[in-house]
């Protein structure tokens, strides 16, 4: 079962809150475990393309099963698998700072990708978005 949708704004709220700490102005997307959208926040002066950014980047995650990082490590060893992936996923595959797998025990509920701050910034804001989700 995903997170609720209660449990995303909470999500984005706390991601939110660390950005504004950082002087970062962020979009933050929560996906389900299949990578559609279940909740979206934009602060106020984040870039206009974070939006699709940061959701690019929550269902690449979670369709793959592996963090943003990770991402950027398949990308390195294999791109030519790595360049087909969007074209069987139907989607386009971004790996990118601030993607990562929500977790339950060791259940996959979706994930959240931050975009629209410095790179080491975004990673800051996903991973003080997990905090706290039991």
């Amino acid at each position: 079962m995903p997170v609720t949708l209660e449990e995303a704004h909470e999500l984005i709220a706390r991601a939110h809150r660390r950005a504004g700490e950082l002087g970062s102005h962020v979009t933050v997307a929560i996906v389900d475990e299949g990578g559609h959208l279940q909740a979206l926040g934009r602060m106020d002066g984040a870039p206009p393309l974070s939006a699709q950014l940061a959701t690019g980047k929550a269902a690449s995650v979670a369709l793959i099963r592996r963090d943003g990082a990770a991402l950027r490590d398949m990308q390195q060893a294999w791109p030519a698998l790595f360049g087909q992936l969007d074209q069987v996923a139907g989607r386009p595959i971004l790996a990118g700072a601030g993607s990562l797998l929500i977790r339950r025990a060791d259940t996959v509920l979706g994930a959240i990708a931050v975009s629209g701050g410095q790179p080491q910034h975004d990673d800051e804001c996903a991973e003080a978005g997990l905090r706290g989700l039991e």
